[in-house]
């Protein structure tokens, strides 16, 4: 049984979270909420971390539907300044 859970703030606490929890078959990252960072951004981020180097993922970005996909699982991106507003259980988030 998995769990699934959003990550509130993408900086580098966030992006080491999701890579942690992508080597973990028992983790789904399936919501992510930063208001400052545009979901191409993220993707960038993700791709090429300066210290931590490449992910080895593959990770591309929708402006459409403000989504990231990683290995082919779809996460839902938010930009809610307000953490009361952020609608995780719309994305699937346990957590």
């Amino acid at each position: 049984m998995s769990i699934n859970i959003g990550i509130n703030g993408f900086g580098r606490i966030g992006r080491l979270v999701m890579r942690a929890a992508k080597n973990n078959p028992k983790i789904n990252i399936v919501a992510v909420n930063d208001p400052f960072i545009p979901v191409n951004y993220m993707e960038y981020m993700y791709k090429y971390d300066t210290v931590h180097g490449r992910c080895g993922q593959e990770v591309s970005s929708c402006e459409d539907t403000n989504s990231l996909t990683i290995d082919g699982s779809k996460v839902q991106v938010f930009g809610e300044k307000d953490p009361s507003k952020i609608q995780w259980g719309s994305a699937g988030a346990d957590y």
